[in-house]
């Protein structure tokens, strides 16, 4: 496999680099020539014009392309607004083939089910790279339909884009489709002797507070925490509701889990009644964070997926990497990011308006990303050697100043995080115990009952526990209090680690298990067993008096409660230190 990369600067010199591409091609065995335009313009004169002489001068080439907002050759931002990648496949088992779709909400459903069957029409297809106009639709039909590829070829791509973030405009043209501006193009690759490999790169991490998500429709978020979603970007980074929104909000995504990875999503637009539109459906109930871009984890995640890109041995890199990336780290220092590509091998791509790739078997659109893929020819050589390499210091302006604050931001937010997780257990522990108080513990046997499944309980109560206290002193008795109930901690920890343990008032404590009555008799003669077995400082060997009891279907909480009591009650009167069920 042979790159070339270049810049158009006028009709004359593009005719030149063509020609000596095919002069190369003239010296050397190939198979497939691919052609890879971006555009930072939607201008169609031009593009068609860029087309038509790639056509005329080599016309057994394909090509394909999209606007975008830079675009990046040789690992780095270039200067001009077309940038042109041509890729030679040198094996004679490589294919390749573009396939262009006119796309819209209408016509989506259809243009995957053929994509899917296609594909699965060539067993040769290896990896799918794609180029899409994604402004005004939701994406997530379009990624769902995407599962029904088969799991071994690698899809990736970029959203198509425009040179000014606020203008919707963008368009996709190919040698298979010519221009449009609602369309979506495919490059299908692969062959015996082809491999690829995909990665990504996020380096934005949460930022402060979670938030969650109590309305939503599709890719319309309506509230977070019951109130409209755009109230968040406002109180907490003083973004406002104007023509501005989409602008100042990209560098702050939010940040959550799905399908087994953290997304970023960023907002499109903000409509008058508060609520965000997304470029994909987001789920009501999920947990999400404000995100922030921390510019050294940025370049260590990079030296990560680097490290892994330089042992798979790739003659060519493909790079889509999102509009807000380049927005967070300017012009000055965008390329810290993309460049350390380029010591692998040949890398290209562009500024995207989303970024789409599967893994782990989902496909997924990102934002705020970096995608990596990643393709050669042949077999690795074990004894070839590279020399990938980051530098991950000297940061100036902006992102120099972005460095410091994330320390800070990271170092606080931390901090606050520990706190809150101080209070909240505050809240619903003992003092003295550190085990459940009350209220906590009955709200969680409350919860298991709703839900039908198996829930015992075990109430315990220190025998002749007055006694303790008058005889040798307070502080003996919480010795004693606290010699149970780290007896009922380790035993959770060891043999039941789905039960929770509560103190339910003076020397009375409460075990809630999540199984049937069988089980739970065994765990109650364990805890009789083991408390007498025990020896305190002064008051030596004491017991305990045990209630179980099962929850029977649709019974109420109280009458559950007052069940197990009584258990417990019969326990004391027919002598202690022993366990009783009902």
């Amino acid at each position: 496999m042979k790159q070339f990369q270049f810049n158009y600067h006028s009709t004359a010199s593009l005719k030149k680099e063509l020609r000596k591409i095919k002069q190369w091609c003239a010296l050397h065995i190939t198979s497939k020539m691919i052609f890879h335009i971006f555009s930072n313009t939607i201008d169609k004169d031009r593009i068609s014009e860029v087309c038509k002489i790639i056509k005329t001068e080599i016309p057994e080439a394909i090509f394909m392309g999209s606007s975008t907002n830079g675009n990046i050759l040789y690992g780095a931002l270039s200067e001009r607004d077309i940038s042109i990648v041509c890729t030679v496949c040198e094996f004679p088992s490589t294919h390749a083939e573009i396939l262009q779709y006119h796309l819209t909400n209408e016509t989506m459903h259809s243009v995957m089910d053929d994509l899917v069957a296609k594909i699965k029409d060539r067993p040769w297809v290896k990896g799918v790279d794609m180029l899409v106009t994604i402004r005004g639709m939701s994406m997530t039909p379009f990624c769902e339909a995407l599962q029904n590829v088969p799991e071994d070829v690698e899809i990736f791509g970029g959203g198509a884009f425009n040179s000014d973030m606020n203008d919707d405009r963008s368009c996709v043209f190919s040698s298979s489709g010519g221009y449009s501006n609602n369309g979506v193009v495919f490059l299908l690759i692969g062959g015996e002797d082809f491999h690829i490999t995909t990665t990504h790169v996020t380096g934005w991490k949460p930022l402060g507070r979670t938030f969650h998500v109590t309305k939503a429709d599709g890719s319309t978020l309506y509230q977070l925490d019951g109130k409209p979603a755009y109230s968040v970007y406002f109180k907490y980074l003083n973004i406002r509701n104007d023509e501005h929104f989409f602008v100042n909000t990209l560098e702050f995504p939010f940040f959550y889990e799905h399908g087994g990875l953290n997304l970023l999503r960023a907002p499109v637009s903000s409509n008058p009644d508060g609520s965000i539109v997304m470029t994909a459906d987001i789920e009501e109930d999920v947990v999400a964070r404000l995100a922030y871009g921390d510019p050294l984890t940025i370049l260590q995640s990079v030296y990560s997926s680097g490290s892994d890109i330089e042992e798979f041995q790739p003659e060519a890199v493909r790079i889509y990497s999102c509009a807000a990336r380049r927005t967070f780290w300017g012009v000055d220092e965008i390329s810290k990011e993309t460049l350390p590509f380029q010591s692998i091998a040949p890398t290209s791509g562009f500024y995207t308006s989303g970024e789409f790739l599967r893994t782990n078997g989902y496909m997924n659109q990102h934002n705020v990303t970096l995608v990596v893929a990643a393709a050669r020819e042949g077999n690795i050589d074990p004894q070839k050697e590279t020399d990938f390499h980051y530098d991950d210091h000297e940061f100036t302006g902006k992102v120099s100043l972005i460095t410091r604050l994330a320390t800070f931001i990271e170092a606080s937010t931390n901090e606050l995080e520990k706190a809150n997780e101080q209070l909240a257990f505050v809240a619903i522990s003992d003092g003295l115990t550190k085990l459940y108080n009350r209220a906590e513990i009955q709200k969680r046997i409350k919860e298991r009952l709703a839900t039908g499944k198996p829930l015992s309980l075990i109430m315990m109560d220190i025998d002749n526990f007055k006694h303790v206290n008058d005889t040798y002193g307070h502080k003996e008795g919480d010795n004693v209090i606290i010699g149970l109930s780290d007896l009922l901690r380790n035993g959770i920890a060891e043999r039941n680690p789905k039960a929770s343990a509560g103190r339910w008032g003076g020397e009375e404590f409460m075990l809630l298990l999540p199984f049937d009555l069988e089980y739970v008799k065994l765990a109650a003669a364990d805890i009789v067993r083991d408390f007498a077995g025990l020896e305190f400082p002064m008051a030596g060997h004491q017991t305990v008096s045990v209630g179980v009891t099962t929850a029977i279907e649709g019974e109420s909480l109280d009458s559950l409660l007052v069940r197990v009591d009584k258990a417990l009650y019969e326990a004391k009167r027919t002598g202690k230190n022993r366990f009783v069920v009902l």
